[in-house]
C-alpha cells in the first residue's frame, strides 16, 4: 500500500494548478458575479490541455488516464471555483461516463469524442417533482412507436439544464414496477417538444445552470437509447462514480478556504500578535486539516479501488458523505476565524460556504449517503417504503 502519487501525478496535478492560478482566476471571478456559465473560450482551453475527459479512454478522444488522475485534475480547478470547473465534472464524472461504459457503440463514438474536445456537454436529468430521493418514482415515461422513442413528462434539478447541449433521461421505458421499469435516452437540446422552464436561482453553485424540463411528446431516434428498461443498475453504478466528482468538488472547496485562512491567520493581529498564536485558533486548524485529509484519503481509495471498472456503492457513499459534512465544517470555521471579514463579499470565504453545503445535497443527499453505507454494510438494500 503506497499513499504516495506518482511523479507522473504530481506533475499533472502541479501542471494544472498552475494553470488554474493563471488562467482561470478571473473567469472564475466573472462567473459569480455574472452567474454565467463558462464560455467558449474556457472550454478550447481545458480540451487543449486534455482536462475533459481525463479517464475517459484516448481511442475516444480522452486523456486515457486513471479515475485518480481526473480527480487530482478537478480538484485543482475546482479550489479556483466550483463554476469554472463544471465542464470538467461533468465530462469526467457525469452521465458521459455512462455513454462511455454502457452506450451502443456507435452512440459513444459520436457522443464522447465531442464531449473531450469541447464540442458538446452532456447533462443527466434524473430527479422530477416526485421523485428525487424516491428516484425509482420517476414517472416521465418513454414508448417505442413506429422506430422513435417518444417521450412525456417533467424533471426537476438538472444541474446544465438549458445550457447543456445533450441530457440523458432516465425514463420509465416498459410497465415493470419500480427500477425494473427504468432506463435511459439520449436528447438533445433543440428537439421538438422539449423545453425548460424558468432558470433556478440558488444559494450557492453560481455558473452552474438549473431549470425544470418538459417532455411533451419529444421524439428522439431508437439509436439514442443509451440503456434500456431494467437497466437502472448500470445506471446507478455510473452514477456511483460521479459521487467522486462530487467528492471532489467539497473537498477542493474545503481545501481552498484552509488554505486561504491558513495564511491568514498568520497575518492577521489582534493584542499585538498573530491570531495563529492563540491556542483556540491553532485547535481549530487543526481540526480541520484533520477533516481533509481524512476525505481525501477516503476519496482516493474509492477511485483507486474502481480503476477495474466503477467505484462500489459504499466506498463511494463513505467518501461524499464525510467530504460533505467536512466542507461545511471547515467553511464554517473559516468563516469564524475570520471574523467580519469571513461574512463579506469581498473575501472568498463567503462563496466557498455557500458553495460547499450544495454539495451536500447535490447528487444524494448526507443522510441517505448513510442508509447506502448501511445498505452495504449488511449486503441488502433498505426498503423506505414499509
Amino acid at each position: 500500500m503506497d499513499f504516495s502519487l506518482t511523479e507522473e501525478q504530481l506533475a499533472l496535478q502541479d501542471t494544472v494548478r498552475r494553470f488554474a492560478g493563471a488562467e482561470l482566476v478571473d473567469a472564475a471571478k466573472e462567473i459569480e458575479e455574472t452567474d454565467h456559465a463558462p464560455g467558449a473560450e474556457i472550454m478550447k482551453k481545458f480540451a487543449a490541455m486534455g482536462l475533459l475527459g481525463v479517464n475517459i479512454d484516448d481511442s475516444l478522444g480522452g486523456l486515457g488516464g486513471s479515475h485518480l488522475d481526473a480527480v487530482l485534475v478537478l480538484e485543482e480547478v475546482a479550489k479556483i471555483s466550483c463554476g469554472v470547473a463544471f465542464p470538467i465534472f461533468e465530462s469526467c464524472f457525469g452521465p458521459i461516463l455512462a455513454i462511455a461504459h454502457f452506450a451502443p457503440d456507435e452512440m459513444r463514438r459520436r457522443i464522447v469524442p465531442e464531449v473531450c474536445a469541447g464540442e458538446r456537454i452532456v447533462s443527466v436529468a434524473m430527479s422530477e417533482p416526485n421523485a428525487g430521493t424516491a428516484l425509482t418514482d420517476l414517472v416521465t415515461k418513454a414508448e417505442t412507436r413506429d422506430g422513435k422513442i417518444v417521450i412525456n413528462g417533467q424533471k426537476r434539478w438538472c444541474s446544465g439544464a438549458g445550457h447543456a447541449d445533450s441530457y440523458l433521461v432516465y425514463c420509465r421505458m416498459s410497465d415493470a414496477p419500480g427500477a425494473k421499469g427504468i432506463g435511459a435516452v439520449l436528447v438533445d437540446k433543440g428537439t421538438e417538444g422539449f423545453s425548460f422552464g424558468k432558470r433556478e436561482r440558488h444559494m450557492g453553485f453560481r455558473g452552474i445552470h438549473s431549470a425544470d424540463m418538459y417532455f411533451d411528446n419529444v421524439e428522439v431516434p431508437a439509436e439514442n437509447l443509451v440503456v434500456p428498461a431494467g437497466g437502472f443498475k448500470k445506471l446507478m453504478e455510473a452514477f456511483d462514480l460521479e459521487r467522486c466528482g462530487n467528492t471532489t468538488m467539497s473537498l477542493a472547496v474545503g481545501q481552498s478556504a484552509f488554505d486561504y485562512v491558513l495564511e491568514y491567520v498568520q497575518e492577521r493581529q489582534q493584542f499585538g500578535k498573530p491570531i495563529v498564536d492563540f491556542q483556540a485558533v491553532q485547535l481549530h486548524l487543526a481540526e480541520m486539516k484533520m477533516k481533509l485529509d481524512a476525505s481525501r484519503l477516503l476519496l482516493y481509495r474509492a477511485v483507486v479501488n474502481a480503476e477495474a471498472g466503477l467505484p462500489s456503492v459504499g466506498e463511494s457513499s463513505i467518501a461524499k458523505c464525510f467530504a460533505n459534512e467536512a466542507v461545511r465544517e471547515v467553511t464554517g470555521k473559516g468563516m469564524q476565524l475570520m471574523g467580519g471579514y469571513g461574512y463579506s463579499r469581498e473575501y472568498p470565504i463567503e462563496q466557498k460556504m455557500r458553495d460547499g453545503w450544495g454539495w451536500g445535497i447535490a447528487g444524494g443527499a448526507i443522510d441517505i449517503q448513510k442508509v447506502n453505507i448501511a445498505a452495504a454494510l449488511v449486503g441488502r438494500r433498505f426498503s423506505q417504503r414499509s
